[in-house]
């Protein structure tokens, strides 16, 4: 089993046309996990899976060298006027099992390193129809990891645990929610792996504060860096979009900061954030 343990994902949400194109350059920067959707409302997953196969053809990029997260979007996140990968008609573990096929086939790949639903469904009982779903893909070994992303009480993963504990959680992070603090601490509790979107674009407080400021001043990097170091060092594995090259290189370069010297902007910037 592939156990690949991302400290970055790259995000492929509202790409369009330029999906396959920019997934090469951040796998050529070197990112070697990304994140996509069976939602063609918002995600081109086949132009992931053809970015994928010329990075094997042409890079010899092996595989077992990268992790590919998708998604179950149930019906009230799809667009109906867009091809859909299930019946909606189909039972609920049956639209999970032809979107899942559909996944593989798009990513031109026998598995998946992570599977989430995409959020949580309509009723508690068709969430956790979808949960024992995504039980039995792990079983069958097409799924390494299985999580729910957009699940803003804990409750939710206290229930779903109950059939299996929950492995990831992706949620909004940022200011407009006090940066999630209920789940992402308890995934912190519970060795959940916890990451985050609109982690930067969604704060802009906090890219601005004086203490972030400062603390790039002093190392010399940008504010992002600081945020996203910051971050991973509180267990939360940041996602990036970017278009920019350069931005790309910075994103990965985060992880390798050091934070000597501005131990105090840390203090104050951990205080702003985590309270």
């Amino acid at each position: 089993m592939n156990t690949l343990k991302p400290k970055i994902i790259y995000g492929t949400a509202w790409k369009g046309e330029r999906t396959a194109q920019l997934v090469m350059n951040a796998f050529l920067q070197g990112f070697r996990a990304l994140d996509t959707a069976c939602q063609p409302k918002h995600y081109r997953e086949d132009l992931v899976g053809e970015a994928l196969e010329r990075l094997q053809h042409k890079h010899d990029l092996l595989r077992e060298e990268y992790y590919i997260q998708t998604k179950f979007t149930p019906i009230s996140g799809q667009d109906l006027n867009k091809p859909l990968p299930y019946n909606p008609e189909d039972s609920i573990t049956d639209q999970i099992k032809s979107s899942l096929a559909t996944s593989l086939r798009n990513l031109r790949t026998s598995y998946l390193d992570s599977y989430l639903l995409h959020s949580p469904l309509r009723t508690m009982d068709a969430t956790l129809e979808a949960w024992s779903a995504l039980i039995a893909a792990q079983d069958a070994g097409t799924v390494h990891k299985i999580g729910i992303s957009n699940v803003y009480d804990a409750r939710v993963l206290v229930a779903l645990g109950q059939l299996r504990k929950v492995q990831v959680v992706q949620n909004r992070w940022y200011e407009g929610n006090n940066w999630d603090r209920e789940v992402w601490q308890y995934c912190r509790d519970n060795d959940i792996e916890y990451q985050s979107f609109w982690t930067l674009t969604g704060s802009p407080s906090l890219l601005a504060h004086p203490a972030v400021v400062k603390a790039s001043t002093k190392l010399d990097v940008t504010p992002a860096q600081v945020i996203f170091k910051l971050v991973q060092l509180h267990g939360i594995v940041p996602l990036t979009g970017t278009s920019s090259e350069l931005h790309m290189q910075q994103d990965l370069a985060a992880e390798r900061i050091t934070l000597e010297g501005v131990e105090e902007e840390i203090r104050i910037i951990t205080k702003f954030i985590w309270g």
